[in-house]
């Protein structure tokens, strides 16, 4: 089975970090792996990601848990949980003024080892992602 997962310090209190995370009209300007992320980031809102990797397709998911400057899951899938893929945000202080930033995504269900062959290789955009994230969050802090 599939999984991805990027992790990266970041020099920037959690709640910047936050904040970049969960404005939606805000990714294509900082994450070069987006082209946009539409709806409202916030418990239980159904967002749509536009991912450069798959362009002209979007990933409706929903937004499953939410405790602010701490962590975040974002949840898609197929009806009766054939299919589920779960993308796990997780900021931890370590530090005055320092975050530990890690991002995970973990597929599961009765289709998971069928329609995760057909999955590309994410860690490239995984590892994109924390460093742009970064990056902004650095230039902000």
């Amino acid at each position: 089975m599939k999984n991805f997962a990027a992790a990266i310090e970041i020099r920037a209190r959690p709640e910047t970090v936050w904040n970049l995370l969960t404005e939606a009209q805000g990714y294509p300007q900082w994450n070069s792996t987006v082209d946009k992320v539409e709806g409202r980031i916030a418990l239980g809102e159904k967002i749509t990601v536009h991912a450069k990797i798959a362009p002209g397709r979007a990933f409706p998911v929903k937004v499953t848990e939410f405790v602010p400057s701490e962590r975040m899951v974002w949840s898609g899938g197929m009806p009766l949980g054939l299919f589920k893929g779960d993308r796990r945000f997780t900021l931890t202080l370590t530090s005055p003024g320092v975050t530990w930033f890690t991002m995970q995504e973990g597929f599961s269900g009765l289709l998971a080892p069928l329609i995760t062959r057909s999955i590309p290789d994410l860690q490239p955009a995984f590892d994109a992602f924390a460093a742009d994230l970064k990056r902004r969050a650095e230039r902000r802090a």
